[in-house]
């Protein structure tokens, strides 16, 4: 197993990775909408779920794969009112349509209004 670490997604705020390699592929960590440089949340939930993307999209380069190799994604909203508007800005970077699950929760870390794990090939 190889660990995923990028100065361009956020740091872990636990006690786990931001991913890893393993046996060909890519596993990262829940990404939630915070801007790396800054530390700073946007308020909408198209900001967020952008921000949310780019910060997934920062550990697949890392890892040496990218949006194209994703093959599953997990979706957490913190209110599913949200979800067409997540779906817009999603697809916009999830173009090859990998397996999805959605699922609305009680509350996200930092009380932010989504989060996205990734599984890609490497």
């Amino acid at each position: 197993m190889k660990v995923i670490a990028t100065d361009k997604a956020p740091g872990a705020i636990g006690p786990y990775s931001q991913g890893f390699i393993s046996n060909g592929f890519v596993y990262t960590s829940g990404q939630i909408p915070v801007d790396p440089a800054t530390g700073e949340v946007p308020s909408s939930i198209e900001e967020q779920a952008a921000q949310s993307c780019k910060n997934v999209g920062a550990l697949l380069e890392a890892a040496g794969s990218g949006f194209n190799k994703v093959i599953k994604t997990t979706c957490f909203l913190a209110d599913m009112a949200d979800f067409a508007a997540f779906n817009a800005v999603y697809a916009e970077y999830f173009t090859s349509k990998p397996a999805r699950s959605c699922v609305a929760v009680k509350d996200l870390p930092k009380g932010v209004k989504c989060e996205i794990e990734a599984i890609a090939e490497a």
